[in-house]
């Protein structure tokens, strides 16, 4: 853990000698052979590139008949580029030597769950799934860089969606449980921090990628939906009661998408509605972080006819094994109005207005830097742990030039300003672990499952439709990043 003095000895000056700077990918977005070495399909390996043209916001919810289509052939998608990835299956070593070269203290990956159970379900593992993290965990220490590891990150079995409903049935659980199991024993002498669900509150969002739920039919989608988080927040505080036994000096983090919501006027009904978009955002790491779900939230579950099936024993694991930090993905700010609650503009699973002090990205996510700054103070104000940034990056059309380099000041700009402010954080008495860019390998986008949509310091040669020679090769900010990290953080220029 990062120690930052606090006290009143005086305010910490810049970055801690410990801080672990590095990047964070998906295995579901860079790993690729998705049915090779018995591996089984997950939710993401079922989410299809779609035309610009007929893209109606992003198509990451789907249907049980709509999956059917696509296992027997008869759907009108036909490009699934998260299975193909970019090849990092075959070529991590490559990968992580070019991640070494910056520097990097740790590295964020997750494990593809049906990897090590491809159907989610079974009682013993896939030992060549097993054995391929192995080697990539070995390839990382080698070069003295620690791996951070989400459990699971959109990568559910697609077996459990179509036999169970996914998280909405309680018998995944014990799946689950017996996936982290296996993992966490095999990875104790390998792998320190741990993170459970990546960005957990997509699960009242995009159910489907968060949790492999599907809403055919439901009478009460809300009802399903939080009984499906509800699932997953038992099965958190059970996997760090096996962490604890298992590798006792571990530490496991949850991880939240956070955009820090502003009002849009100082109408007091704006910033109610402000602050009511904060606290929901929150509620979902309160219940991982407070070990109890907020009092909040309960008015909210009465208006929408949601009443949890919570089983003996539930609240009282909750609060026994709470997580040891608190990570987060921070790509951009929202506004909001009392008249136009959750409509708008969309960016990484949020709808907020247009702020108009703020300009945007290629895809129309608004950059704030500043947001991070306070997302950060307003964070260990609540709950007084560590904090870890786990993403944070801007997707970009990149042009390879006439001398074949990639000159992307404009990343270099977004990032220094995002740093300044986490700099700033720190300042302000916010112990903060580690920076992990998303993601420092142009990888398949989450969202539009778009490669053209580019956040890496390393360009990989590969189009849309998978075309492309796959070699690697350093941007500009590639070299930045270096210096960044060589002068932990003092040179940002």
């Amino acid at each position: 853990m990062t120690n930052s003095c606090n006290s009143c000895c005086g305010a910490p000056k810049g970055f801690p000698s410990d801080f672990l700077w590095g990047g964070a990918t998906a295995a579901n977005q860079l790993e690729g052979a998705w049915d090779q070495d018995g591996k089984g399909p997950s939710v993401f390996d079922f989410v299809p590139f779609i035309e610009k043209e007929d893209q109606q916001g992003f198509k990451l919810e789907t249907s049980r008949e709509e999956i059917e289509e696509i296992l027997q052939g008869k759907s009108k998608y036909t490009n699934f580029p998260k299975r193909r990835g970019i090849d990092h299956y075959n070529r991590f070593k490559e990968d992580i030597a070019l991640f070494a070269e910056m520097g990097f203290k740790v590295y964020r990956l997750s494990i593809s769950w049906p990897r090590i159970f491809p159907n989610g379900d079974e009682a013993e593992p896939n030992e060549a799934g097993l054995k391929f993290y192995d080697e990539l965990f070995n390839e990382c220490l080698k070069y003295n860089i620690e791996p951070l590891v989400t459990l699971s990150h959109y990568e559910m079995p697609l077996n459990l969606v179509l036999k169970y409903n996914g998280w909405a049935d309680r018998r995944v659980i014990d799946f689950f449980l017996n996936y982290t199991r296996t993992v966490f024993k095999r990875y104790k002498r390998q792998v320190k921090y741990w993170l459970n669900f990546n960005e957990i509150n997509v699960m009242a969002m995009a159910p489907f990628i968060g949790g492999g739920v599907l809403l055919d039919g439901a009478k009460n989608p809300e009802q399903l939906k939080y009984q499906a988080l509800h699932h997953q927040f038992v099965a958190s505080a059970l996997a760090k009661k096996q962490l604890t036994k298992i590798s006792p000096d571990a530490k496991i983090g949850c991880m939240l998408a956070r955009s820090t919501t502003y009002p849009e006027t100082c109408n007091p009904a704006d910033v109610r509605a402000a602050q009511w978009a904060n606290d929901f955002n929150y509620f979902f790491s309160d219940v991982q972080v407070r070990g109890k779900y907020p009092s909040f939230i309960k008015r909210f579950f009465e208006e929408k006819g949601v009443k949890l099936e919570i089983q003996r024993g539930d609240l009282e694991i909750l609060r026994q094994y709470p997580v040891d930090f608190v990570s987060f993905s921070y790509y951009m700010s929202l506004v909001q109005s009392a008249e136009s609650i959750n409509s708008g503009s969309l960016g990484n699973f949020g709808f907020g207005l247009p702020n108009p002090y703020l300009e945007s990205s290629d895809w129309g996510w608004q950059i704030d830097p500043i947001g991070l700054r306070i997302a950060l103070n307003d964070f260990y104000d609540r709950y007084q742990i560590p904090l870890f940034i786990v993403e944070n990056g801007l997707g970009a059309h990149d042009t390879v030039g006439e001398d074949g380099k990639v000159h992307d000041d404009y990343r270099i700009n977004y990032l220094r300003q995002h740093l300044e402010q986490v700099k700033e954080a720190i300042i302000d008495g916010v112990p903060v672990m580690g920076y992990t860019m998303w993601g420092p390998i142009d990888l398949i986008a989450a969202s539009t499952s778009e490669m053209s949509k580019r956040y890496g310091f390393i360009y990989v040669d590969q189009d849309d439709y998978g075309q492309g020679s796959l070699e690697r090769s350093r941007k500009d900010s590639f070299w930045w990043y270096k210096k960044v990290i060589a002068s932990n953080g003092e040179d940002l220029s």
